[in-house]
């Protein structure tokens, strides 16, 4: 098995790509150890020292470190990943399914139901491949007059880059196709 590595533009992350599906629907992040238990996979990279937080994208892992460096992380996580595929293990415990519950609510009027569709859209079909892209990902959380609240996971939670992404890329896009949005903040 042969897992290729990419940097991504947070230098505190790698993503990693098995050459397989790694989620089929979706998107789930731990940002924990106890958060991980629910995944072999998840509870194998949290054992690497340094490991603050792992993503799963469709074929992709998103690993960020807090401490060490990568030519001493790398190898670990290598292992981990490639031993959880060579053993056939699921990538959650029975009894768990793909979707990630989280306390984040959308937040929304009802009279703004149709920009809120066409945001999720253009979120969906241009957005979200491209932070995907960089090993992360990218949800809607809220519309209120005229802001545009979204949040950023993997890689792109903790990237440098991540205000300007914001601001210079995805709120231009969306003023573009959608004059009654003025702003986009993260949560």
């Amino acid at each position: 098995m042969f897992i290729q590595t990419e940097a991504t533009p947070n230098p505190a992350t790698l993503k990693f790509l098995p050459g397989r599906t790694v989620i089929e629907s979706g998107a789930l992040e731990y940002s924990s150890s106890d958060a991980a238990q629910v995944s072999p996979l998840a509870s194998a990279l949290f054992s690497v020292p340094g490991v603050s937080n792992v993503f799963f994208g469709s074929d992709f892992i998103s690993v960020t470190r807090d401490a060490g460096e990568w030519q001493h992380l790398k190898p670990a996580i290598l292992g981990a990943i490639m031993e959880h595929y060579m053993t056939g293990a699921p990538l959650l415990n029975d009894g768990h399914g793909e979707v990630q519950v989280t306390g984040d609510q959308e937040f929304f009027a009802e009279s703004d139901a149709e920009t809120v569709a066409t945001i999720k859209e253009l979120l969906d079909t241009r957005i979200r491949p491209a932070v995907a892209g960089d090993g992360g990902d990218i949800t809607f959380r809220g519309f209120k007059d005229g802001t545009v609240f979204l949040k950023m996971k993997g890689a792109c939670a903790g990237c440098p880059s991540s205000t300007a992404t914001l601001k210079h890329g995805i709120q231009n896009l969306l003023k573009h196709f959608l004059p009654d949005v003025k702003a986009v903040e993260q949560v």
